[in-house]
């Protein structure tokens, strides 16, 4: 037998050595470890990626798949839902804006306004609609919780008119001017104006984070790519169409690409706005001028004004799926779609009148006679948190 303490110091050895067996450095691996270990894939970790960071005080994109999100049927802001449902149609040779109870396809009020009315506008808070007044260099505001216009506001050659992202600034597309006006969205202060050196600037839409913007050029048949915050044009470039004349401009839902409507080129530009690369023409129709997005954003309508008819796009195919023909024909300019996407209504340019056409079946249900000259008009109230122009351009 040990000594005490020889055997305390054996007993204190083995449980040191067990330790060090179960919790130390473990033996050498074999050929067949490593291969099974390798074998074994990692499993990833599910990392959501972040929405793409947008404009200063943009509010946020509820959807990077589909930057029309909050345009869905019925998903009516609060500002807007004891709004009364109207079109209200500027009558660019009349100068005088129809308002159109959509329930009964009447007209029921005609609205004096300024000389050359062109687009009837939706505020970017949703609070008033300005009716832009071209030739008047004015802008004339109605509400629309009650259809009764305004004092009017001085503005030089307000041919159209948009509003940034953050709601900061409105737009004035001052096409005669050959300016870019960036205005303060409530007083209509100038804050900026930009000179731009090709003619007719006119339309525009911006990218899904706000950052920037593209804007067609109608006389001189060119795009333009705008800073948003900095206030300057940062790309240029003439569209690959002898006398080309492009419109209406608007963003695919998941953002990665511009589709600029040109009417004599007879369909509509592809672009994709960050490269901001030549752009190829997907012919649509004679006259190709207005784009409009369905509101569950798998399609857009496209009026074909010199042929009196409106084609369908298919966003997922990338490709047109229809085209519907108005019954007698018709000049189809601008216009939008009903707060519950059931209805597209258009104006007849060249024949003073207004379309209501079925979304689904593309059948004409009412023809409106209005004033002379009908072009912009404003289906309202529309879905959406914010506007960012035009005739509705809703986020």
């Amino acid at each position: 037998m040990l000594p005490s303490t020889t055997r305390a110091t054996a007993l204190l050895g083995g449980v040191l050595l067990a330790a060090l067996t179960g919790c130390g450095t473990p033996a050498p691996k074999t050929s067949s470890d490593a291969t099974t270990e390798a074998a074994a894939p990692a499993r990833p970790e599910h990392v959501t990626p972040p929405a793409p960071p947008g404009l200063a005080g943009m509010p946020p994109v509820l959807d990077p798949a589909n930057v029309y999100a909050a345009d869905a049927a019925g998903k009516l802001s609060p500002v807007v839902k004891g709004f009364p449902s109207r079109v209200y149609v500027p009558n660019t040779n009349s100068n005088t804006v129809t308002v159109i109870d959509p329930a009964t396809y009447k007209v029921i009020e005609t609205i004096p306004v300024g000389r050359q009315p062109q687009h009837v506008v939706p505020s970017w808070d949703l609070k008033t609609l300005w009716v832009n007044n071209d030739l008047g260099d004015s802008l004339t505001p109605i509400d629309p919780a009650t259809g009764k216009a305004g004092k009017t506001v001085a503005v030089s050659d307000p041919y159209n008119l948009y509003f940034t992202p953050n709601g900061k600034y409105a737009i004035v597309m001052a096409s005669m001017d050959r300016q870019l006006v960036f205005r303060d969205a409530h007083t209509m202060k100038t804050a900026k104006a930009v000179p731009v050196s090709c003619a007719g600037v006119n339309h525009a839409d911006f990218s899904a984070d706000g950052r920037y913007f593209i804007v067609s050029c109608e006389f001189s048949g060119e795009l333009l790519k705008v800073d948003t915050a900095g206030m300057k044009v940062v790309g240029q470039q003439k569209l690959p169409f002898k006398g080309a004349m492009p419109q209406d401009v608007k963003l695919s839902p998941d953002g990665s690409t511009f589709y600029i409507a040109d009417m004599m080129a007879n369909g509509m530009w592809v672009l994709d706005g960050k490269k901001f690369t030549t752009p190829k023409l997907l012919p649509t129709g004679k006259g190709c001028h207005g784009l409009y997005v369905s509101r569950n954003a798998k399609e857009m309508y496209i009026s074909n004004r010199g042929e009196g008819s409106i084609s369908v796009f298919d966003f997922a195919d990338k490709k047109l799926a229809k085209k519907w023909h108005l019954p007698g024909g018709g000049s189809p300019d601008m216009g939008g779609v009903s707060a519950d996407g059931k209805v597209l209504w258009l104006t007849g340019r060249y024949n003073a009148e207004v379309y209501a056409i079925d979304t689904t079946s593309g059948k004409q249900l009412a023809r409106i006679p209005v004033g002379k000259g009908p072009h912009g008009l404003a289906v309202y109230p529309q879905p959406g948190r914010y506007s960012l122009g035009h005739t509705g351009v809703f986020r």
